[in-house]
């Protein structure tokens, strides 16, 4: 596992009470990314966030990322200075999909978190759909509290039928987690389109990322074939 160590003084890992686990493709990481994590931060009184890059999304089967060095190398640009938040790199270390739930296992032994740290998942609304039939679903939420960032868009209906497919009890904690944020300007889908047209993202990417994705050619458009 590589951790990227923020700046200033190590962690003191022992001394983390409430930590803000916040994962995904990160393909490639923006301001909304970091937008989310200062909100979850703030709202949740979190005392650090860590980012973890996922290998291969369960619900992304088939899809081709950029590679795990460069998206791991684009989180650290995009979180340096900031010495509350680190990016681990674990989920590269398993083969596989990456599973939540192994990762809320592996994390707290492999930082050397306190057993009893209280874990915040960070996810997005998309992500509710089909959440109960993710891996060991009930056991992961019954030992993480999510942060569901809602954006004002999805079917409200949808809360609805969690209600049913977790229980009161876990459904009541998922409530607990909603976190309304403004719609937001980008997506990494977005990005990526714009960065192979050639378009400038403008202030949609965090510093040094744009000059590092160009460096490195990522996103570029395939040449036309002879």
């Amino acid at each position: 596992m590589a951790l990227n160590p923020p700046a200033g003084e190590p962690v003191d890992w022992r001394g983390v009470r409430r930590l803000g686990l916040f994962g995904g493709s990160f393909d490639p990481v923006h301001s909304g990314h970091l937008h989310v994590a200062r909100s979850a931060q703030r709202a949740f009184e979190l005392d650090h966030v860590v980012f973890v890059p996922a290998a291969q999304p369960p619900h992304k089967p088939g899809r081709v990322l950029a590679s795990p060095d460069d998206r791991a190398h684009m989180l650290s640009l995009a979180t340096a200075g900031e010495t509350s938040w680190s990016v681990c790199t674990l989920e590269f270390e398993r083969s596989g999909p990456s599973y939540t739930i192994d990762t809320v296992r592996e994390l707290p032994r492999r930082l050397g978190l306190r057993p009893d740290v209280e874990i915040f998942l960070v996810i997005g609304w998309d992500n509710l759909r089909g959440l109960e039939q993710w891996r060991e679903a009930q056991t992961l939420l019954a030992r993480v509290q999510p942060v569901v960032i809602w954006r004002g868009e999805g079917d409200p209906g949808l809360l609805d039928h969690l209600r049913r497919a977790l229980g009161d009890q876990l459904f009541a904690k998922l409530e607990r987690g909603l976190l309304r944020l403004p719609p937001a300007p980008q997506s990494s889908t977005e990005m990526r389109e714009r960065l192979a047209r050639g378009d400038d993202p403008g202030d949609s990417l965090p510093a040094g990322v744009l000059e590092y994705i160009r460096a490195r050619g990522i996103y570029a458009p395939e040449p036309p074939k002879p």
